[in-house]
């Protein structure tokens, strides 16, 4: 399964770690120097020009890949959510 994550953006499912608010998170110093440290490394993507509302952790072929998403990290888990329930009929 897949999930679209804004623009014209769609990840599988299986290579989703975490799906993290962006204001929240923030708020603390470490996931502030671990993103900081992630886009100096060139390991983020935005997916968009506006301004994130949440972060996709994600692992392809054992690397790892950051995208921030314009789309509320509540929707994109309601997503997932909706794909998985989708997977169990």
């Amino acid at each position: 399964m897949f999930l679209h994550i804004g623009g014209d953006v769609v990840i599988p499912m299986k290579n989703v770690i975490a799906i993290l608010d962006i204001e929240t998170t923030t708020l603390s110093k470490d996931t502030r120097d671990f993103l900081k440290i992630a886009e100096e490394e060139g390991f983020i993507e935005a997916i968009s020009d506006d301004l994130p509302k949440s972060f996709i952790i994600t692992e392809i072929e054992k690397k790892s890949k950051i995208y921030l998403s314009p789309i509320s990290s509540v929707t994109l888990q309601k997503r997932a959510g909706y794909i998985e329930d989708i997977a169990n009929i």
